[in-house]
This record gives structure tokens, sequence and C-alpha cells, in this order.
């Protein structure tokens, strides 16, 4: 059986599917995660027209394909993929809970909540931007 699925993710179309499985399963789990963590639910607030929460949300999807990106591109296999990018996601996460413990004036999350698009706005950037170190620090 590893054998025909091997076989088949030598395949250009096969390793297309794997690694786009791979990538959109990803999304939705460390996704899921992020959902868990938050003192709000990102999808209602979002059907509210909460601005704030869709830029964070938004980020966080950015920096979870951009880390499933670099992870891909490091990879060796799809194997290696999901590993690098379970790191690559366990590394922005714990940067969210640091965005949140080093903003003792406020919290983050209410903030969020509350439709500041400040913060949403900066919570969004510090998603994207250090995706793309935890990419690079892959890769």
């Amino acid at each position: 059986m590893q054998g025909n699925i091997d076989l088949l993710l030598d395949h250009p179309l096969g390793a297309l599917l794997g690694y786009f499985t791979v990538a959109i399963l990803g999304l939705v789990i460390f996704l899921s995660f992020f959902e868990m963590v938050t003192k709000y639910n990102c999808w209602e607030e979002i059907r509210k027209g909460n601005l704030a929460v869709a830029m964070a949300t938004g980020g966080k999807i950015f920096g979870i394909c951009n880390i499933l990106r670099f992870s891909i591109q490091a990879g060796a296999s799809i194997y290696e993929t999901m590993k690098w990018s379970l790191v690559g996601f366990l590394l922005l996460l714990l940067a969210y809970f640091l965005f949140e413990f080093l903003t003792p004036v406020f919290s983050i999350d209410d903030e969020i909540a509350a439709d500041n698009r400040a913060v949403g706005f900066t919570a969004l950037l510090i998603s994207v931007s250090l995706s793309y170190v935890i990419g690079a620090a892959i890769s």
C-alpha cells in the first residue's frame, strides 16, 4: 500500500494533489486551533461585519498558508512538509501568545472583538511578517 502511495506522489499531478490536500487540511486544522485560543468566535464576528476580526483572521490565514508554502519548498517529501508546517504553525501560535502577553496595557483579543481596526491590522501584519521569518528559517 505504501509503495502505491509513494508511486502516486512521484507523479507531478499526484504530488500537486498531495501537497494541495496537505495544505488545505493544514489550513483548516491550524486555523481551528487559532479559533480555540481566541476569546471571540472569528466567523460569527466576521459575519457581523467586524473588520478587525476579519483582518486578524486574514493575517492568520495568510501566515499559515505562507508557512505551508515554505514547508512545501523545503520538504523533500510530503511527510517533511507536514512536519515543518506543524513546527512553523507552533511558532506562529507562540508569536500570537507573545503578542498578547507583551501588550499588557490592553487585551489584544478584547480589542479585536470590539472592532479596534488598528489592533486588527497590527495583528495581521505580525502574522504575515513572522510567517516570512519562520518560512525563511524552515527553508
